[in-house]
């Protein structure tokens, strides 16, 4: 990138040391013409891979009809999508929006809204993003530093600790918010048992209970939504990164039998339910089949079993292509050196490496991942 025009640039970000100008696939080319192979998608954004023909084809068709024309009138794709996502979901009611710190942010409202509580439990290690109600409820001291007073009433858990969320729990508590696998903390998935603890304190509390399913929705743990390989059914369930594959979107699903607190009026969102953004969502929605769910599910598997005989690895968790590996040193030196080797991954906390490549990734690109990593911490 031009050094000039990187000034212009409000420094929220680390500089980068690649510039990347062209992706197909699971594959991305920088400046240089140099390929590297993808194994962050854009933080688990790019789900079907870079330019996949379905929301690809579905966002030209779109632009060459209506761009915008806001939420005072209809389009069809916004209506289109949200049907597709109650029958995932089994009958909801959706709310779109630009991110997923927007969707949690529109589920605190909500919650809000529909118990008269201000108060809400989330976990330790855990992210919700960066605005101020959003970042509020993110267990993250670290990231709140510099921006307190926040949104009062977050109480925050021990993942997995049934015990530490039971003291969490105050009569004044009106949302249980939790990531069933912690993204940003850790790669840490919460156990069924545990879920089920949080359901049932949500209901003695008349709380609502809210899947952050930011990270893990939309194919990446293997199934649409996480929550359905869990045995809990959330109330509220957030959604963005992957549901446009890459097209700025986020999305909070309302069941229905918990729906009608919100009145005209009372929350909103100037680009939300974009008409391109929703037509390449309704065709990634498409897309995932259970062919394609299967194939993560495997190749999830072959990424963990791979993970493990790498040097240095003490433990890898995860679900599906969401694989965390837990080093015996620090993540960043093994995600640069993996870079200059031509591999893009991620890190999760200080010690973790965080994989997420495309869901369309094969077994093959699986395992020249494994052979560069490998490479790299071996040396």
């Amino acid at each position: 990138m031009n050094a000039a025009l990187a000034t212009a640039l409000l420094p929220t970000y680390p500089a980068p040391n690649v510039e990347f100008v062209d992706g197909d696939g699971v594959w991305l080319t920088d400046a240089a013409g140099r390929r590297y192979l993808d194994f962050a998608a854009g933080i688990a954004v790019v789900g079907l891979g870079h330019r996949h023909r379905a929301p690809l084809a579905a966002a030209h068709a779109q632009l060459d009809r209506l761009w915008h024309s806001s939420n005072l009138f209809a389009s069809e794709p916004a209506p289109a999508l949200a049907q597709k996502l109650s029958d995932r979901y089994g009958g909801a009611q959706a709310f779109f929006c630009n991110s997923g710190a927007e969707a949690n942010e529109a589920a605190l409202k909500y919650a809000r809204k529909a118990t008269g509580k201000p108060g809400v439990i989330a976990l330790e290690q855990s992210f919700h993003g960066r605005t101020t109600g959003a970042l509020a409820v993110t267990g993250q001291p670290k990231k709140r530093e510099g921006f307190e007073p926040l949104l009062p009433g977050a109480r925050f858990a021990i993942p997995n600790d049934a015990v530490s969320l039971r003291a969490a729990a105050t009569r004044d508590v009106g949302l249980i918010l939790l990531e069933p696998v912690l993204g940003e903390g850790g790669v840490i998935p919460l156990e069924p048992s545990f879920l089920e603890e949080a359901a049932a304190l949500a209901a003695e509390l008349g709380a609502l209970l809210a899947f952050d399913e930011v990270q893990t929705g939309v194919g990446r743990t293997g199934s649409f939504f996480a929550f359905e390989q869990l045995g809990v059914r959330p109330q509220l369930v957030t959604m963005a990164k992957g549901l446009a594959n890459g097209l700025p979107i986020g999305c909070l699903l309302v069941a229905d039998d918990v729906a009608g607190a919100f009145s005209p009026g009372d929350h909103g969102s100037t680009f939300g339910g974009n008409p391109v953004v929703c037509a390449a969502a309704c065709a990634v929605c498409d897309t995932i089949d259970e062919e394609l769910l299967a194939s993560v599910r495997a190749n999830g598997e072959r990424l963990a079993a791979g993970l493990r005989t790498l040097p240095g690895v003490t433990e890898v968790r995860g679900a599906g292509l969401l694989v965390g590996a837990v080093l015996d040193g620090p993540a960043q030196p093994v995600v640069d050196a993996a870079l200059d080797a031509g591999l893009v991954c991620l890190t999760s906390g200080p010690d973790v490496l965080r994989l997420a490549p495309p869901l369309v990734v094969t077994a093959a690109e699986v395992d020249l991942a494994i052979a560069t990593l490998t490479e790299v911490t071996s040396t």
